[in-house]
C-alpha cells in the first residue's frame, strides 16, 4: 500500500508546502514585529506558498514564464501597496525585497533545495531583525576600516583565484597561490578580531578584550597594556588578565589554522596546545578573580590588519621561512628546522606554523617534526613577550604575567616531551 505522503500518495507534496509555509511564517514573524513593515505574518506565508504553487504549475505545464510572471506580479503588487500610503515617507524597500526573497525561496523548495532555502530564510530573518545592530556597526567603522574590508575582498576574491597553484624555485619551496592563501588566512582571522574589537569595544570586559586582542595581535596587545600598567594598580590587574588571555588565544588560533590546513596533525598537536592552554587558563582565572571591575577599559590601538604592506610583509616572511626551513632541513635535518622555528617565533608564530604545515602536506616533514617546530616557535614567542614585559612593565605585572606565561610554556614543553619520547 502506498503511504499518503509517498510519491503517488494523496498528500505527496504536503511536506513541501509545509516547509514553504514555515519559511514564510519565519520571515513574516520578524516583519510583524516591525512597525514600519507593510506586510506581516499572513502575507509572507501566502507569498512563500504562492512561489511553491507557481513552481508546481510551471513544471506541470512546462512553462517557465509562469515563474517570471508570478515574480513580477508579487513585486508589482507590493510596490503599489506601498505607494498608496502617501503619509508614510518610508518607501518600504526592505519589505518589498523580503517579499521577493520569500517568493523565490518558495520556488526553491519545490525544486528540492530545501536545506538551502531554510538556511537562506534564517539568514534573511537575522538580517531583518538585527537592523539596529547592523546600523551601529556601520557607524562604528571608520573610513579606513571599510577600505580594509575592501582590500581583504580584493586579496581574496580577485588576486587569489588568478595565481598559479604550482611550486617554483629551489626545493620547489615557492608556491604563489599557497603564499597568498596564507596571507588571506591570517588577514581574515585578524580582520575578524579587529572589526569585533572596533564594534564591541570595552563593554564586555577584560575577558572579551583579551580574546579579541589576541586575534588582532597578541604582541601588540601585550605591548599596549604593558605600557599602561604603571598608571595605577587596578589597570595593572586588568593588564594581567588581558595579556594572559591574548596569549592563550594564540594557542586556540594555531589549533584552528592547523585543523583547516592539515587535520592529520591534530591528534598530536592538540594535546600539546591543550596542556599549555589548561595550565595557562588556570593561572589566568586565579588572577581574574582578583581583578576588580573598572568603569572603562582602554582599547589597544592596533594597525589595520589588512593593509597591503602588512599582508605583503607576512607573505615575504612566510616564503622566507618556508625556504629556510626546507634548506636547513635538507642540510641539517630536523635541527635546522627547529632553529628557524625558534628564531622566527620570536616575532611571529603564524609564519613557521603555516610553513611547517605546508612542508608536512608536501611530505617533507613528519608529524612529530611539524608539531615540535610549532611548539618551539610558540615557546620562543612567549619568552620574547615576557622579556618585553620585564623591560617596560610594572613589578606587579611582571610577577603575575610571568607566572601565567611560564606555566603555559611548561605545559607546552611537558606535553611535547611526553609525546615525542
Amino acid at each position: 500500500m502506498i503511504s499518503s505522503f509517498q510519491p503517488g500518495g494523496e498528500f505527496e507534496h504536503f511536506l513541501t508546502f509545509a516547509t514553504s509555509l514555515s519559511i514564510g511564517l519565519l520571515i513574516g514573524l520578524e516583519r510583524e514585529q516591525s512597525q514600519a513593515a507593510k506586510a506581516g505574518l499572513r502575507t509572507f506565508a501566502l507569498v512563500s506558498m504562492l512561489g511553491t504553487l507557481t513552481a508546481l504549475l510551471s513544471q506541470e505545464t512546462n512553462s517557465q514564464w509562469l515563474l517570471l510572471a508570478g515574480f513580477l506580479l508579487v513585486g508589482t503588487m507590493t510596490i503599489i501597496a506601498n505607494l498608496r500610503n502617501h503619509e508614510d515617507p518610508d518607501p518600504g524597500t526592505t519589505t518589498v525585497t523580503a517579499i521577493m526573497i520569500c517568493y523565490s525561496l518558495g520556488v526553491l523548495v519545490w525544486y528540492g533545495d530545501t536545506t538551502l532555502a531554510v538556511m537562506l530564510a534564517i539568514v534573511t530573518t537575522i538580517l531583518l531583525y538585527f537592523k539596529t545592530e547592523l546600523h551601529g556597526l556601520t557607524h562604528n567603522l571608520e573610513r579606513r576600516d571599510l577600505i580594509s574590508i575592501l582590500q581583504f575582498a580584493v586579496l581574496t576574491f580577485i588576486i587569489l583565484p588568478i595565481l598559479p597553484d604550482k611550486n617554483y624555485g629551489p626545493y620547489e619551496a615557492f608556491n604563489p597561490y599557497q603564499i597568498w592563501l596564507m596571507m588571506v588566512l591570517i588577514s581574515g582571522i585578524s580582520l575578524t578580531g579587529y572589526v569585533a574589537l572596533r564594534f564591541i569595544g570595552h563593554r564586555y570586559g577584560a575577558v572579551l578584550l583579551g580574546v579579541l586582542g589576541g586575534l588582532v595581535s597578541s604582541t601588540a596587545t601585550t605591548m599596549v597594556f604593558t605600557r599602561r600598567s604603571e598608571e595605577n594598580i587596578n589597570l595593572a590587574k586588568l593588564a594581567v588578565v588581558v595579556i594572559l588571555l591574548a596569549n592563550l588565544t594564540v594557542l586556540i588560533r594555531l589549533a584552528v589554522i592547523s585543523a583547516a590546513l592539515s587535520p592529520q596533525v591534530l591528534p598530536m598537536l592538540l594535546p600539546v596546545l591543550g596542556s599549555g592552554l589548561l595550565l595557562g587558563l588556570t593561572v589566568t582565572i586565579f588572577w581574574w578573580r582578583d581583578f576588580t571591575q573598572q568603569e572603562e577599559l582602554p582599547i589597544p590601538e592596533t594597525k589595520n590588519p589588512t593593509e597591503f604592506s602588512t599582508a605583503a610583509g607576512f607573505g615575504v616572511l612566510y616564503a622566507l621561512v618556508l625556504f629556510m626551513s626546507t634548506w636547513l632541513s635538507d642540510i641539517a635535518g630536523s635541527s635546522g628546522l627547529y632553529m628557524v622555528a625558534i628564531i622566527s617565533g620570536l616575532t611571529d608564530v603564524d609564519a613557521i606554523t603555516l610553513s611547517s604545515l605546508r612542508l608536512l602536506e608536501l611530505g617533507k616533514l613528519q608529524i612529530s617534526e611539524a608539531v615540535t617546530a610549532i611548539t618551539l616557535a610558540t615557546i620562543s614567542n612567549i619568552i620574547f613577550k615576557l622579556g618585553l614585559i620585564f623591560i617596560i612593565g610594572s613589578s606587579l605585572l611582571n610577577k603575575r604575567t610571568a607566572f601565567g606565561m611560564i606555566m603555559t610554556a611548561i605545559g607546552l614543553a611537558g606535553a611535547l616531551f611526553i609525546l615525542v619520547h
